[in-house]
């Protein structure tokens, strides 16, 4: 309570009267009780620049002044919009009922008639100083608690990204492919997401999801996995079995980019055509996150050196692209590369290796 008291003395108070002599009595009961930040304006103009220059704790506003009278002061503090305003109190020597309740209306928490009682005054000044900064010590403190939150968020989601990018790298270890492939691969979604539409924050997200597209690989044998030559029926099924398995090691975490990261897993392989798997999605049924990254993962993969085949050229690519667009490609999509190609032509010449 001490730190209180000692907070509300040093309160900035805004007194606004048009009386000089008004001025000076609510000064000096004001004085009298230790408040030591009294602001005085005895021009309504005035007020609002006043008011943006300090921060005001309370107002003690007259209504009938020239220029402005305290109903346009009032409405002029409300414009502000501010998050937390401090409490006006009114001084009146008005005591029609109708005349108070537009005053309470306008924005006024209270009242106070002249001739001023002394012991009124002071005691409203004090209950509505008090509410008013244990009022904003809470919104400070939420403010405190908002940020550690978004610190905390902030921290989770780069642990995440730790583990996103800790196991696409053992991906790309165990299948012998470059982390060139997956920058290429992850960009080159973040670039056609952003041509469908999709937010900034959606943008980043599978940037960072898609990395894991092929996780579950490292699950699968390596006389299956460094096969340099075309699998046999039974490999080819075992083969198959990486998405579903990479979505496995990717459950038990909520987060969005998590479950984006097992969406693209398991679904990397449908084919618009149905022809794909696990599942044999058809169309607009296979998640979009999906299509983006299929598509992403076949350019780049056609045109790297693996070791079991050359690079394609980027023209032979892009028209194998052409071709399957609504077999294996969304044709939507296909457009959308079509029309960014350039910019992921970039992407290809910048991270090489």
């Amino acid at each position: 309570m001490g730190e209180l008291s000692a907070e509300r003395h040093q309160a900035n108070i805004l007194i606004v009267d048009d009386e000089p002599a008004n001025l000076k009595l609510l000064d000096k009961m004001l004085a009298s009780q230790g408040y030591v930040n009294r602001i005085l304006v005895q021009d309504p103009r005035e007020v609002l620049p006043r008011f943006e220059q300090e921060s005001i704790d309370l107002v003690l506003l007259d209504i009938n002044m020239p220029h402005l009278d305290g109903y346009q002061v009032m409405e002029q503090l409300m414009a502000l919009n501010l998050p937390l305003l401090p409490p006006i109190v009114i001084l009146t020597a008005q005591q029609t009922k109708d005349y108070l309740l537009r005053a309470l209306a306008a924005g006024a928490r209270d009242f106070i008639s002249k001739p001023f009682d002394r012991n009124e005054l002071l005691m409203r000044v004090r209950n509505l100083l008090d509410a008013h900064l244990a009022h904003r010590m809470v919104q400070d403190q939420k403010a405190v608690l908002e940020e550690m939150v978004a610190l905390r968020t902030r921290e989770l989601h780069r642990s995440r990204l730790l583990v996103v990018q800790t196991l696409g790298r053992a991906a790309e270890y165990r299948d012998e492919e470059t982390g060139s492939h997956i920058l290429r691969m992850s960009h080159i979604c973040a670039v056609l997401a952003r041509g469908i539409g999709w937010s900034e924050q959606q943008c980043d997200l599978i940037l960072n999801a898609s990395p894991m597209h092929d996780v579950g690989k490292i699950a699968i044998p390596d006389a299956i996995l460094k096969k340099p030559g075309r699998f046999e029926p039974e490999e080819f099924e075992t083969m198959k079995t990486h998405a579903a398995l990479g979505a496995e090691m990717l459950e038990g975490d909520d987060s969005d980019l998590m479950v984006m990261a097992r969406t693209i897993a398991i679904s990397h392989h449908e084919k618009w055509d149905g022809s794909g798997y696990p599942y044999g999605l058809t169309g607009a049924s296979i998640p979009q996150a999906a299509r983006i990254a299929a598509l992403a993962d076949v350019f780049d993969a056609l045109t790297s050196v693996r070791p079991y085949k050359k690079a394609w050229t980027v023209e032979a690519a892009v028209e194998f692209i052409r071709e399957n667009s609504g077999k294996h490609f969304d044709p939507a999509l296909v457009e959308v590369f079509l029309q960014q190609l350039p910019e992921i032509l970039v992407i290809r010449d910048t991270f090489i290796g």
